[in-house]
């Protein structure tokens, strides 16, 4: 009878602590990761300022790389969401917070000087172990080239990083971004040298990169600031924001490359 009544308390204690059986035996073939892109960062700060900021405050992002040395700092679990960029879209999706795995870089960003603006260099061996961590992230996740993009990439209007000075071509030549064929681009260039693209035309390419634009024609603020954020990462000796024939033909070429 004790026995009989143990076993009655057993299972009933089990229903009280949700004690649910999952069959894990098959598996759906129709399936993909959550994660459609990797948003790259600088934290405009030192190493110990990065930390408190993106640990204790509501900003966060799923990895920290320092700078002296190279550590990385896992803060959010990669199937969390962290808050790393805000309002933003890219390629029509929005919100991408969601979506996306944040890799903060420890860099001070810029400084405004009297001879004009100072941007910090990144430590090449920073580099080094951001190119591991992508590569990783990568194969993990299956993303497809052109998954790594720049926070202003999907924020143009109000961010900056990682700035004309992070080395996207690094990581093309690593294979985890794409770059457009330079031949390809200087043939292009000479043609755009006699006759530049509409602003309405520049618009476009650029949406097909991935920005939000403006589809108007007209070359405002809003459009400037998008053609600045392609020219840190494709042409960052020149982002003024303004349309030019080298800038038409990177966009072009690599829109070209994209299509197949």
């Amino acid at each position: 009878m004790k026995s009989l009544c143990l076993a009655l308390v057993l299972v009933l204690l089990a229903g009280c602590t949700g004690g649910l059986r999952i069959d894990d035996s098959h598996t759906a073939t129709g399936q993909n990761s959550r994660v459609q892109y990797v948003v790259l960062h600088y934290t405009s700060a030192d190493l110990q300022r990065s930390l408190d900021l993106l640990t204790q405050t509501e900003v966060s992002s799923h990895y920290l790389i320092g700078d002296a040395p190279p550590t990385v700092y896992r803060l959010v679990d990669e199937n969390r969401r962290a808050w790393h960029v805000g309002v933003s879209e890219w390629q029509g999706r929005t919100w991408l917070n969601a979506s996306t795995i944040g890799i903060e870089l420890v860099n001070q960003g810029y400084y405004e000087t009297p001879a004009g603006r100072y941007w910090q260099p990144f430590a090449p061996k920073q580099i080094d172990t951001l190119i591991v961590l992508l590569k990783d992230i990568v194969k993990r996740h299956q993303l497809p080239l052109g998954s790594i993009i720049a926070h202003s990439d999907v924020a143009p209007q109000r961010k900056v990083d990682p700035g004309p000075l992070f080395p996207w071509k690094r990581l093309a030549d690593e294979g985890l971004v794409p770059w457009p064929n330079e031949d390809a681009v200087a043939r292009q260039q000479a043609l755009f040298d006699i006759s530049l693209p509409g602003i309405e035309w520049f618009q476009e390419q650029l949406a097909q990169q991935g920005y939000s634009v403006p589809r108007h024609g007209e070359l405002d603020e809003a459009t400037r600031n998008v053609i600045a954020a392609f020219q840190m990462k494709y042409r960052p000796a020149r982002y003024d924001g303004q349309p030019d024939a080298e800038t038409a033909a990177r966009l072009q070429v690599l829109n070209l490359q994209a299509a197949g």
